[in-house]
């Protein structure tokens, strides 16, 4: 299984925003930002996932410019590593900026998108043309709104059925089945018991015949159950153990990749896990 890690170039995502762009339009710290790309893979990352917009519950939208001046400067320094490489975007016109930089590695690169059911039909069509991979997650809104549509009487089924509409645009704008990787969307309008219940049945999403990306990292829902006797969460940079124990679960049910803050504790329990499978 990979291990995709974030880099988020970002000055607001809830567990490591700030860390390599100090203000909203900041200036990119590049070299920073490539370091910690390699820290990355030298504690077990395969992928890197490079972000310029936060989408945390409640984060405010970052234009199309404003997330391309983040995050191309480093894609470009990103991309004589030996590691696949991953877009963070909603933005067409951002994963079109970031293919055409990629030049004849386009295909190598693989589009994050977590628009869900707001998925821009421009988006597929982009994927088309470069023939890249495109991870396509289960949404019903945007940072500002999707909490409130997190509104199922049957969520798992309800999850399936929405993402394999997603998933038909793509194949209706001509994106190979083969190229499209799917994401349940744990946390993106989904309440935190709705986040354990798909968990209980990531089976049924690894069956639908495409691979799967789990996105669990440092989520709120596993600060809630870590929180302290008063009642408070788990603070973000504290769950790492926790993460790699879904990451173990998501192993275990067939995922492709996991995607990670911390490589190191999810690539320990895979090896463990390896060693006695």
């Amino acid at each position: 299984m990979h291990i995709m890690g974030i880099l988020n170039v970002t000055p607001d995502s809830f567990s490591d925003g700030g860390r390599f762009i100090n203000a909203p339009y900041g200036v990119v710290e590049v070299n920073a930002a490539a370091a910690e790309a390699q820290r990355l893979l030298d504690r077990g990352a395969s992928i890197i996932d490079v972000g310029g917009e936060s989408t945390r519950p409640g984060a405010d939208p970052v234009s199309a410019a404003h997330e391309q001046q983040r995050i191309l400067p480093v894609l470009e320094a990103l991309l004589d590593l030996p590691s696949i490489i991953s877009v963070d975007t909603r933005h067409p016109s951002t994963a079109e900026a970031a293919l055409r930089l990629a030049g004849d590695r386009a295909a190598e690169l693989i589009i994050n998108d977590v628009s869900g059911l707001l998925t821009d039909a421009a988006m597929t069509h982009a994927v088309a043309h470069y023939g890249c991979e495109v991870i396509i997650t289960h949404n019903r809104g945007d940072a500002l709104t999707m909490q409130d549509r997190a509104q199922y009487r049957d969520v798992v089924g309800e999850v399936i059925t929405e993402l394999m509409s997603i998933r038909q645009r793509y194949v209706d704008a001509g994106v190979a089945a083969e190229r499209i990787i799917l994401d349940p969307g744990i946390g993106f309008a989904k309440t935190h018991v709705q986040n354990w219940q798909l968990l209980r049945h990531l089976s049924q999403f690894t069956e639908l015949g495409h691979r799967v990306l789990l996105g669990v990292s440092r989520k709120g829902f596993l600060g809630e159950l870590l929180a302290d006797s008063q009642g408070e969460p788990r603070p973000a940079g504290q769950r790492d153990v926790a993460t790699a124990s879904l990451s173990l679960h998501g192993a275990q049910t067939g995922c492709w990749a996991v995607r990670v803050h911390d490589p190191r504790p999810t690539a320990d329990a895979l090896a463990v896990h390896g060693a006695i499978a």
